[in-house]
């Protein structure tokens, strides 16, 4: 009777992966044997392996590129990295790599914008797709860059009356982007994005208030799902209203010549996820060459702006199990020692699943279990994993060590969970821990940051 942890796994899912396998009971994630990233550096710990953002941008650009390539599409691809998804400078110095741009979202991105070219990891040629409904300072920043000589600075109109901005601050030519105001899915409780300027207004704003100012140059048009990339009816259908405005866009300016397809590719969350990255790339890109030719335009170049997609799969947080309680005939809760809340904050604020794997002891019997975290609140647990509307975990035993991991974590969780701030009921925000790879191959962790203190704890609350 196979009744073993590893036996469930292999039972349920296509296992081993491309980045978990199991080795002697032990899992390792990108050939990384975590139980030696814990035996060094303990738990709770959050962890990045850097090569994963380099492999996601590579992969985007060979879809993309491969996908025009077959459809002789006349346009480039051009990668934007969201730094909303992850400011942290080990993000961006190895995103950057690959020659990608940079899309963000708020005043302070500007001066990490600036920040970055004085280290030599961003030239004045990258593009800086400025996104967002523009408070005064960032408005300030974005002309800064323009007038320092940024070539390829877009700011993104949200409103209409964001330009009298640039045209009262700017005595030179610079580049802006007109974002649509897409439809919502109807499953949500508004019909219209919150974001961008209504569809039926872009051609008469265009005429009334852009044509006439020689200064300006309409570069690009940018379309945004919040659910990203996918294969609906819905998605199709807002790219094909972008795509019709933009055709009827580029016939009377002729200097537009980008096409931001905005919302971006999904990332795994389960062991059993399942999506066809090369058909959609191709599909998008042939309907963009067909909407062009029946309207005897030239295609545009085609931006993307991918954040979790970047970012997202290099990251997981180790938790060790401190004890079991239980509560009731059938609810057995398995303590970590840390919080859901403040380290993984999506698990409980929209319910966003993540992959849970135990780290060590796959070769034991396994149990029902749920997640509880250290905070009293009662929303601190973790209790639906994707293959069974259920967690399972390898039997609890007192004098057995178990750890187990949350993977693909590295998008948003930092900031929305107040990296290096007031945390709920005062509970430190874990170390954080780097792994990259040497020229032979070989991984290396170095620590970025230690367990939070208590000391800095007391002196953000004014003690």
């Amino acid at each position: 009777m196979k009744i073993k942890y590893l036996d469930l796994i292999e039972q349920t899912f296509d296992f081993p992966q491309e980045e978990f396998r199991v080795e002697d009971g032990e899992l390792y994630f990108h050939d990384i044997p975590l139980m030696e990233i814990i035996k060094q550096y303990g738990t709770p710990v959050k962890l990045t392996y850097l090569p994963k953002i380099s492999q996601q941008i590579q992969k985007a650009k060979r879809l993309f590129n491969v996908a025009m390539a077959k459809v002789d599409y006349k346009g480039q691809y051009k990668y934007c990295y969201c730094t909303k998804s992850s400011h942290f400078s080990f993000v961006m110095e190895e995103a950057l790599k690959n020659n990608i741009n940079i899309e963000t979202s708020s005043a302070f991105d500007i001066n990490i914008v600036e920040e970055l070219f004085n280290n030599g990891l961003v030239t004045k040629d990258t593009f800086i797709v400025c996104n967002g409904f523009k408070r005064p300072q960032y408005l300030e920043n974005i002309c800064r860059l323009i007038k320092d000589g940024f070539k390829n600075v877009i700011p993104v109109l949200d409103n209409m009356d964001e330009l009298d901005y640039y045209e009262e601050n700017l005595d030179q030519k610079f580049k802006i982007g007109l974002r649509i105001a897409s439809e919502e899915e109807p499953m949500f409780s508004f019909y219209t994005s919150r974001l961008g300027i209504r569809y039926m207004d872009i051609i008469p704003f265009y005429n009334d208030r852009i044509k006439k100012n020689k200064n300006i140059e309409l570069k690009m048009l940018h379309f945004f799902i919040n659910t990203g990339i996918k294969d609906s009816a819905y998605y199709w259908n807002e790219l094909s209203k972008s795509l019709n405005v933009y055709a009827e866009l580029k016939k009377i300016c002729p200097e537009v010549s980008a096409l931001n397809i905005g919302g971006g590719f999904p990332i795994k969350r389960s062991l059993g996820f399942e999506f066809d990255y090369e058909y959609m790339a191709e599909e998008i890109i042939a309907q963009i060459k067909q909407t062009c030719e029946q309207n005897n335009i030239v295609e545009p170049d085609i931006f993307t702006e991918f954040g979790s997609f970047t970012v997202g799969e290099s990251g997981a947080v180790l938790y060790s199990i401190l004890d079991q309680k239980r509560q009731n005939d059938r609810e057995l809760w398995n303590m970590i020692d840390s919080s859901f809340m403040t380290t993984l904050p999506d698990s409980w604020a929209m319910n966003q699943r993540f992959i849970l794997l135990p780290i060590n002891r796959w070769e034991d019997p396994y149990q029902r279990v749920c997640l509880g975290g250290l905070t009293c609140d009662s929303f601190d647990y973790y209790n639906d994993e994707a293959h069974t509307n259920a967690v399972f975990l390898p039997t609890y035993e007192k004098d057995k060590p178990l750890y187990i991991g949350f993977f693909h974590t590295g998008a948003y969780q930092e900031s929305l969970g107040g990296y290096g701030g007031i945390q709920h009921c005062l509970i430190p925000a874990p170390k954080h821990i780097i792994i990259d790879k040497d020229e032979n191959g070989e991984y290396y962790p170095r620590l970025f940051a230690k367990e939070q203190s208590f000391k800095s704890m007391l002196k953000t609350l004014g003690y």
